[in-house]
């Protein structure tokens, strides 16, 4: 049995570019509209024949375009796509306020409707049959379900408009295909060119709201879970039975994330030993922020397994080796394991700066780095002396990554430098502040000194014992 062939009619609907109070002013003349003529009067005189243009007496067809040689090709404006069982269900004839006419196709069935369902159709009309009564009976139909082919259509172009053309006795079920997810329903009883050319254009621009909202609702949830899980990515000091004090300020150089390159850690480990560390991954994206999330993570457990110093850093360093995604990728580290007493520390760095110590009565001042070795990722077979400090009995320890010493001073090409932060964090602490509220303090000056938000992650870590 041949498989009779989809054809093409025009009707007239509204442009999309136009406003919709547009295609109503007063002396727009419509196919359907009052004082336009019957809307199945395809006879009548189109906009261009009004104006003094000449119209083409024949329709072009499917694909065609006309192209007037003065104008180039013409927008063809909307297309619609109606699927029902009969081809020649009655559309109202109508045409755009450009003097142009809307293309229709038309599908028996899905299989064709999916074959015409090309990019540049806009909107579908689903010519619903009437329901029968043992569509209405679940017990006769095994599913209930009225609006079947509805769904159908819906599964099958997700992104298009889509209209529901009924009858009026039966607006119960056209309600429910609103519910279902149609844009709108028309009863064929009260169809004319002014109301479908209206729901149409409602219908397509309904459409596109919808979709621009739904965007935006998953683009705000992803925000939302991705700004959970980088919040618990960040780490939770573990320093129960210790009397030191930690604090700390993390601040991600890319815009509107929560976790950088840069990353941090502090532990107390069952012998009494306060183990804390800093690191910055070279790069500002999403893969490093994620590698330093796994470099503090096997620090953490290397440090728990007894691992310190050299023997914790090699270890480190062929994590790094087989995590980075790019061989020229690599990552400062500095390491300080603080005894139980509180009075001395081990301190191990990785191409990274020197913490500043601050011992009780004297200004602060950067421990030695002369003693560091390579950033890890650099030299195969590398090895990283650990040193030992004397800290005292009251003390302020403050970690901290490259990116609170490169800010600028002013317009300037001028660095705030280690001198410059080592100037600064003295005298916010002879100004008595402590704690959260001194890095806080710092981390702004550096910012203000720099004119503006530092574009390097800055992650600072203070220890104090008092």
């Amino acid at each position: 049995m041949p498989v009779p062939v989809p054809h093409q009619r025009t009707v007239v609907l509204p442009h999309q570019a136009g406003p919709v109070d547009d295609a109503y002013a007063p002396d727009a003349q419509v196919a359907g509209a009052p004082g336009a003529g019957a809307a199945t009067d395809r006879s009548a005189p189109a906009p261009e024949a009004a104006a003094g243009r000449n119209v083409p007496a024949t329709e072009p067809l499917l694909g065609e375009q006309q192209v007037p040689a003065e104008r180039g090709p013409v927008n063809q404006g909307l297309t619609l796509l109606l699927i029902g069982e009969d081809p020649n269900s009655h559309v109202p004839d109508m045409w755009d306020w450009a003097g142009r006419k809307v293309r229709l196709r038309t599908a028996r069935n899905l299989t064709e409707a999916e074959r015409l369902l090309t990019d540049d159709v806009h909107c579908i009309l689903l010519d619903l049959s009437p329901a029968e009564p043992a569509d209405r009976d679940p017990e006769r139909t095994g599913t209930g379900d009225e609006l079947g082919m509805l769904r159908k259509v819906l599964l099958m172009a997700p992104s298009h408009a889509v209209l529901v053309l009924t009858y009026e006795t039966d607006a119960e079920r056209a309600a429910d295909a609103v519910r279902v997810g149609a844009q709108d329903y028309l009863f064929r009883d009260e169809l004319d060119g002014a109301v479908l050319s209206r729901a149409v254009r409602y219908a397509v621009e309904r459409k596109r709201a919808d979709l621009a909202q739904r965007q935006l609702t998953e683009s705000r949830m992803l925000a939302q879970e991705n700004a959970r899980l980088e919040r618990g990515l960040l780490p939770t000091p573990l320093l129960d039975g210790s009397d030191l004090r930690f604090a700390a300020c993390y601040r991600p150089g890319r815009s509107r994330a929560l976790l950088g390159g840069d990353f941090y850690d502090t532990v107390r480990t069952p012998d009494g030993t306060v183990h804390a560390m800093i690191g910055d991954v070279c790069g500002h994206g999403p893969d490093e922020a994620a590698l330093g999330v796994e470099l503090r993570i096997a620090w953490r457990a290397l440090t728990f397994a007894g691992l310190s110093g050299d023997e914790l850093l090699a270890t480190l360093q062929k994590v790094l080796e087989h995590e980075r995604s790019d061989d020229e990728i690599f990552a400062t580290l500095c390491t300080v394991d603080i005894s139980a007493d509180g009075h001395r520390a081990g301190l191990s760095l990785a191409g990274h700066p020197a913490p500043l110590l601050a011992r009780a009565g004297l200004p602060p001042q950067l421990l030695p780095y002369e003693f560091g070795g390579p950033a890890l990722g650099l030299l195969p077979n590398a090895r990283w002396p650990r040193r030992q400090v004397e800290l005292g009995a009251s003390w302020s320890l403050m970690m901290y990554t490259d990116g609170l010493i490169e800010g600028r001073i002013g317009k300037g090409n001028q660095r705030l430098g280690q001198e410059g932060m080592t100037e600064l964090v003295g005298r916010r602490m002879a100004a008595g502040l402590r704690g959260e509220e001194l890095l806080d303090a710092a981390v702004r000056e550096v910012r203000d000194l720099n004119g503006g938000e530092l574009t390097d992650d800055v992650a600072v870590l203070l220890l104090d014992r008092r």
